[in-house]
């Protein structure tokens, strides 16, 4: 007889945690809750109550449980939990899921076809952000839940994606709950982080007390608790303590024997029968397997060597039934509450709770448990061709079990190498670490080579490193010595990456000595392509601190010369490791090498970098290199956009990137096009990518791409005129580390000097600019957007500078001068010089030409003519009255009143009748307007949220100092402004809105 209680007891405050989480993330705040304590304590039931619970608000759950076999699969509990929902209702076709749909494919069958090119492995962050974008559509009306059960049974992959979920889940409306017993690992570290970090809520449960002991008894026997008998009561607070489980095994044996039952009309406990009472889960699960069918009971006991989850296949192939009496024993067996069908997969049953295949297995001698775990192996290997991870697994454990180690750690090393191919680094770890454990002294070494690979490819370069150091000495030259120079080369690359310079240099000696005096050409070419790399990144000193830039002079006081000496040797090792690579059959090799020959030879002009790029391109494609490919499109397609300021092939490489299903990179192309669309004057497109992009690629880790973004943010706000949004969004780009970046010239020319010309301040734009050339003359630099090659030249020779002629044909000779942003202003510069000089027609000619380069950039080209005009008036050539005619009605229409301002009071200085701007009522808001606020008194407010001077705002909107006061005076009285401080204080109240 079975007893189950059909209600929960003694856990009212938890109810009560998850009630309020519910609420929650029905308002669109997202919670996070872990349930930690034994097996059969009851955090499952718990956990299935809040489902309910979010059943009845309308809620969508998703549902997934790790496997409790000790298989390591990768991902399981967010499969099952995805599957729960999407095989009754479809996977959901949100177009804001379409660029996550590749990081999802592998956990959500629907959308295999979308899948990641072959030879990409998409990144743990990666997919934890399209999980959680997923999770945020899902619950986008009324929230959503995820309930991940056992998560001390899962895999590595899957607790870095839920600790990604944990951490980012508070302004989106998903309720995350996980269980999990107490037991230390990676499970409960997480668990206990998150609970100190604020970002989720952990309730321990535990044993139930005596009063609770009897309400769930009384449940269990649909009676009142003062109905349950004394007796039967105090045996079940001996025996369970307190676990909610073995309440009910041990309420359920003495049911069966027949010790308590029901007479009189009520429930009775027999003195006699037994002299004792079971000691525990194990006596009493043995006693109910004696009174079972023989042939259930051992189609029990092999289903529990099998685990606590186990497949139909494997059971017909240990066990030889044929598929009629293995169903009709499988329903026997499940008619008693023992097994039930694996929702999750259709083939498979899983075990009531955990410990009852526990104690099952317990119910044997040991000798029978080897022997019965020794022949499930032999069957499984031999009712199967090809094993797959899940089944290598599996005859690893029983292989174990039976006392095998050696050929466990065979099986357990091969899958994890399975992994490390795959891209699952983690699994891959746990796996070798486990075969590590158990290999034979002459199989330990090469199982550590390849766990020090996966260990560093995991981000543990400290353990990959001491796993290579505490290896033996192996002969130079020898096998085992090449082996090991290959893991020491993948761990020195990896180092390198992640900007570990010292580690990288140790990994690269180590890797030659192993090598001896004469490595093979494809292992000289790898080295040299790690090599080249390190070349790039600053020096540091012994404290891994920056000392200045290789190649350039630094802090430190070294001769530049020696550090252009090692980049000039790094790319004549480089081009050699290219054509060595190709010739030796390692195109990953070769494409790693052609990047950096694009890097290294792109001072000397874009047509080179270029022809590095486009034989990447062809590398990648001839073998199929998804990732290579896409990096080659996504900097051929930067170039471009430098080069000409179209993003035709930027958008190519946006497909290719969203193809490859890489989230990083798609992000990096957005960036590009921001940027893009920032310098061709679509300003709302621009705003779009950034919301959509800059929060995401900070979740990712994502650093580089976010500093982008946020600069793309700032100089969006600057090219707009709008100081205080740009001072604002430049403070976040300091925070994110962005000025010890090296975006600093972009920040500081393309940004701020700009900004500082809308608002009509050139000596600020000069001094940003200067800044940008000192940073660069310190710094290697592959920028070429910071005014250097441009808007500087053009600056100096407006100012009439003795080093604007030099500037001019600096830029011009350089690989800078050949991008359109700068040939506009250069051709603007060459202009001015020529109509200085008396050459009408040559200056002329200049304006065309640098009016061609201008095409897609209108605002720097009306900014262009703004700024040359003056030089033109002053020097009778060209069109002046036009161009500021035609930029003063670009700039009011932009709202940049100071340029449009400047631009009316040049036409007036020219003596040129200007029509007052009375227009813009539009751009007040409501409450201004309702209280009389003119367009030019707005404009006097605006200006008001820097506290400047009357004399400013008189030169910044072109009117007298006069006119000013007029202006505040009337502003005073319709604002119910005390004072001018008062009414400077509501102006930068609005700047904030």
């Amino acid at each position: 007889m079975r007893a189950t209680s059909s209600v929960i007891v003694g856990r009212d405050a938890e109810i009560r945690l998850l009630d309020e989480a519910l609420e929650s993330v029905g308002r669109g705040a997202g919670r996070a809750v872990f349930l930690v304590g034994e097996a059969g304590i009851g955090k499952s039931r718990l956990a299935g109550e809040s489902t309910l619970r979010a059943y009845d608000r309308d809620m969508p759950v998703l549902r997934g449980r790790a496997t409790s076999t000790g298989l390591v699969v990768p991902f399981r509990p967010l499969v099952e939990a995805l599957s729960s929902r999407f095989r009754a209702s479809g996977a959901p076709d949100d177009p804001e899921l379409q660029p996550y749909r590749p990081a999802l494919a592998g956990l959500v069958p629907e959308w295999r076809a979308d899948a990641v090119a072959p030879g990409y492995a998409i990144s743990l962050v990666e997919l934890a952000e399209a999980l959680l974008r997923l999770l945020a559509v899902l619950g986008r009306e009324r929230g959503c839940v995820i309930l991940l059960e056992d998560l001390h049974d899962s895999d590595t992959e899957t607790i870095a994606v839920v600790e990604y979920v944990v951490d980012n889940v508070a302004e989106l409306p998903v309720l995350l709950v996980g269980t999990l017993r107490p037991d230390p690992g990676p499970a409960l570290d997480l668990a206990l982080a998150a609970e100190l970090r604020n970002t989720a809520s952990l309730r321990e449960l535990g044993p139930l007390d005596e009063a609770a002991v009897r309400d769930m008894a009384a449940a269990c026997l649909d009676v009142g608790p003062g109905e349950v008998p004394p007796a039967a009561h105090r045996h079940l607070l001996q025996w369970a303590g307190g676990n909610p489980y073995l309440v009910e095994v041990l309420l359920a044996d003495l049911l069966d024997t027949g010790r308590l039952s029901k007479a009189d009309g009520g429930w009775q406990l027999a003195e006699h029968g037994e002299a004792t009472v079971p000691t525990g889960a194990v006596r009493s699960w043995a006693r109910r397997l004696a009174r079972l069918d023989e042939p259930v009971r051992e189609l029990l006991l092999v289903a529990a060597t099998l685990g606590g989850r186990f497949s139909v296949g494997a059971l017909r192939a240990v066990t030889g039934l044929d598929d009629r009496a293995l169903f009709a024993h499988l329903r026997s067996a499940s008619e008693v509450g023992i097994i039930a069908p694996d929702g999750a997969a259709h083939d498979h049953y899983t075990f009531r709770h955990a410990l009852t295949a526990d104690a099952l297995r317990a119910s044997l001698p040991p000798a029978e448990q080897a022997a019965l775990a020794g022949r499930a192996a032999s069957a499984i290997e031999a009712s199967v061709g090809e094993l797959s991870s899940d089944h290598r697994q599996l005859v690893a454990t029983l292989r174990l079990a039976a006392g095998d180690k050696a050929a466990a750690s065979r099986e357990f090393a091969q899958v994890g190498r399975q992994m490390l191919d795959a891209g699952l680094s983690g699994s891959a770890a746990v796996l070798l670490e486990r075969a590590r454990g158990l290999a034979a002294d002459e199989e330990r070494d090469e199982v550590t080579v390849q766990l020090a690979i996966a260990q560093a490819e995991s981000g543990r370069l400290d353990e990959a490193a001491a796993l290579l150091d505490d290896l033996p000495p192996a002969p130079a030259g020898s096998r085992a010595a090449e082996e090991r120079a290959q893991a020491h080369t993948q761990v020195a690359w990896v180092a390198t990456m992640a900007e570990q310079q010292e580690e990288a240099r140790r990994r690269i000696r180590a890797a030659r000595a192993l090598l001896g005096g004469a490595p093979r050409p494809e292992q000289e070419a790898a080295l040299a392509v790690v090599e080249g790399h390190l070349a790039l990144l600053p020096e540091q000193d012994g404290r891994g601190e920056g000392r200045g830039p290789a190649g350039r002079d630094g802090e430190d006081g070294r001769d530049g010369e020696d550090g252009r000496g090692r980049l000039e040797q790094a790319e004549r090792s480089a081009r050699s490791a290219a054509l060595t690579a190709e010739q030796r059959g390692r195109p990953v090799v070769a494409c790693q090498a052609w990047q950096l020959l694009a890097m290294l030879s792109r001072e000397r002009g874009f047509d080179e970098a270029d022809a590095c790029l486009e034989r990447m391109l062809a590398v990648a494609e001839e073998h199929r290199l998804a990732v290579y490919r896409a990096e080659a499109l996504v900097r051929l397609g930067t170039n471009a956009f430098m080069r000409t300021g179209e993003a035709t092939r930027l958008e190519t490489a946006r497909t290719a990137a969203h193809e490859l299903g890489s989230l990083a990179l798609l992000q990096t192309v957005d960036g590009l096009l921001a940027m893009q669309s920032v310098l061709g004057g679509r300003w709302d497109r621009a705003r779009g990518i950034v919301e959509r992009s800059v929060e995401a690629s900070a979740r990712l880790q994502n650093l580089s791409t976010h500093r982008y973004l946020l600069l793309v943010d700032a100089t969006l706000a600057a090219h707009q005129g709008r100081a205080r949004e740009q001072e604002r969004a430049v403070l976040r780009f300091r925070r994110a580390g962005g000025e010890e970046s090296m975006l600093v010239p972009l920040q500081r020319g393309l940004c701020q000097a700009v900004g500082a010309l809308m608002g009509e301040d050139r000596e600020r734009a000069k001094a940003e600019l200067d800044a940008a050339l000192a940073w660069e003359r310190e710094h290697p630099s592959f920028f070429y957007l910071s005014g250097r090659y441009g808007l500087g030249p053009l600056l100096r020779i407006l100012d009439g500078e003795d080093a604007g002629r030099e500037a001019h044909r600096e830029a011009l000779a350089s690989p800078g001068g050949q991008l359109a942003w700068n040939r506009m202003f250069l051709g603007m510069a060459d202009a001015v010089l020529r109509g200085r000089d008396g050459d009408a027609d040559g200056a002329r000619r200049a304006v065309e030409r640098a009016g061609r380069a201008a095409t897609v950039f209108p605002q720097a080209w009306h900014l262009a003519l703004r700024l040359t005009a003056e030089a033109a008036l002053a020097d009778s050539w060209g069109e002046p009255v036009a161009w500021l005619r035609t930029a003063e009605e670009y700039f009011h229409e932009a709202g940049v009143a100071p340029v449009a301002g400047a631009c009316r009071a040049a036409l007036r200085q020219a003596g040129v009748s200007v029509p007052q701007r009375r227009g813009g009522r539009e751009r007040i808001p409501a409450s201004l307007r309702t209280a009389g606020v003119t367009p030019r008194e707005y404009e006097v407010f605006v200006l008001l949220a820097q506290r400047p001077g009357n004399q400013q705002i008189a030169q910044s909107l072109c009117i007298s100092p006069r006119t000013v006061e007029k202006h505040m005076a009337s502003l005073m009285v319709k604002t119910g402004s005390a004072d001018r401080s008062a009414l400077c204080a509501l102006s930068a109240e609005w700047a904030d809105v």
